[in-house]
């Protein structure tokens, strides 16, 4: 069974070195910006909360993207429990 186990793993080495390169590959260039994004600007998370915040321009100022109010909740369903009809 050793023996066996040492020719996989030899024969995967073996097939997973053709699939290596040595030659410089052309780096690709940045993917186009995408909507509602602005060139030149960074993406900024000031609370840490995985949502960007605002950005940051090439001048190194701090800009705040506001947005709409969020709508209220809506009411509470009405229980189950208690005086029927």
């Amino acid at each position: 069974m050793n023996i066996r186990l040492l020719a996989l793993l030899g024969g995967t080495a073996l097939a997973l070195s053709a699939c290596a390169s040595t030659r410089d590959e052309p780096i690709a260039p940045a993917p186009p910006v995408g909507p509602g994004a602005i060139v030149g600007t960074v993406a900024a998370d000031r609370n840490g909360d995985g949502i960007v915040d605002g950005y940051y321009s090439s001048d190194g100022l701090y800009h705040a993207v506001e947005g709409p109010p969020c709508p209220p909740p809506p009411p509470p369903m009405p229980s189950r429990r208690g005086e029927r009809g």
